[in-house]
């Protein structure tokens, strides 16, 4: 990759999809994660999208969609963080946040933290603990603003294993693509018992467009934010094994 033209095509895909006009330190940090990205990659398996357009727009551009939604100063679990996205991308233009990158994977985490480092970026905390086990600990359970997930599970699963994060009166942000309207009308009953919520009142689904080009062709791909407010504390049966939740979702 090339700074330059990197700076460029950033500049223009965050004007373009979220109204944003980057930092020059930003679009440098945001270059040195692509390049460590594409660089780590071949040596450990983080992801298919390795081009340069494809890394910004369904990395980067795709991980600040949610930006908005997140108040100032506030606390963010990101469970099952993968190879990063969205807590890297939302930690660079966001240093007001506190994110809590989570994932079951050691290798993924130890990447995931020693990019942090690497970049400068000193709100993460990368944790490697399965979800549900780690939404049962008192030091984590009701303790986040916001938790949200990407690319992770279908929402009756997700919402079990990150809501039991969420205080009450914050929020999950789940990011999905296909099939969302679907997946939220699944997961009624899942939101009213883990967040108190009446899925017609403390939900509500976000309709997105993710646009640009990539290597010339010109794209423009739906993307949805389902936003579950907590209204009230999660029973302490809750999350279950995940042998349990993926056998019966609520």
């Amino acid at each position: 990759m090339e700074i330059s033209t990197f700076k460029v095509k950033m500049l223009a895909a965050a004007q373009d999809n979220l109204s944003l006009t980057l930092t020059d330190e930003q679009l440098e940090r945001l270059f040195c994660l692509a390049e460590r990205l594409v660089e780590v990659n071949k040596v450990m398996n983080l992801t298919a999208i390795t081009d340069e357009d494809g890394i910004i727009l369904r990395h980067f551009v795709d991980s600040m969609l949610i930006s908005e939604y997140i108040e100032p100063n506030s606390t963010l679990i990101d469970v099952g963080c993968g190879a990063g996205f969205p807590t890297l991308p939302l930690a660079i233009i966001r240093p007001d946040i506190k994110i809590t990158a989570l994932d079951s994977t050691e290798k993924r985490i130890r990447y995931v933290a020693e990019t942090a480092e690497m970049l400068g970026l000193r709100n993460i905390k990368a944790v490697t603990a399965r979800a549900e086990d780690h939404a049962k600990l008192p030091e984590n359970r009701e303790r986040f603003d916001f938790a949200t997930a990407r690319a992770v599970a279908s929402m009756p699963i997700l919402a079990e294993l990150t809501i039991p994060f969420v205080k009450i009166g914050g929020s999950l942000i789940a990011m999905k693509a296909k099939g969302a309207a679907e997946e939220f009308e699944a997961s009624r009953s899942a939101i009213r018992q883990l967040a108190g919520a009446n899925p017609l009142q403390g939900a509500r689904l976000i309709e997105k467009s993710l646009k640009g080009s990539i290597n010339g062709e010109n794209i423009n791909e739906n993307r949805t934010v389902i936003i579950v407010q907590k209204l009230s504390s999660t029973p302490k049966t809750f999350p279950r094994k995940f042998a349990q939740i993926k056998k019966s979702p609520l």
